[in-house]
């Protein structure tokens, strides 16, 4: 049985092109410096949500971190984010 190549072919196309535009994008796309200070903070922050408020401010910080696995003992990625927020409120 033959296999039908139309189909199989406007889908290869659809992903190409995704797959181009994404390239694009991301070619344009310029490298931030690493900040060292901030690498460390994040990875202080305690696995959880917690919010602190002051007079002025509210802290906010988040971590959700997770090893996922393929099988008992197969191939893992893990998975680590991590959020920091301020809101500061001033009177003017």
């Amino acid at each position: 049985m033959p296999l039908p190549l139309a189909p199989v072919a406007s889908i290869a196309l659809r992903y190409g092109a995704v797959a181009l535009a994404s390239y694009a994008i991301a070619r344009q796309i310029g490298k931030a410096p690493l900040d060292q200070r901030a690498e460390e903070a994040m990875d202080d922050v305690d696995e959880g949500l917690a919010l602190r408020r002051e007079r002025e401010q509210v802290n906010g910080t988040g971590r959700f971190r997770r090893v996922i696995r393929l099988g008992e003992d197969g191939p893992g990625v893990e998975v680590d984010v991590t959020a920091l927020g301020r809101i500061r409120f001033r009177k003017v």
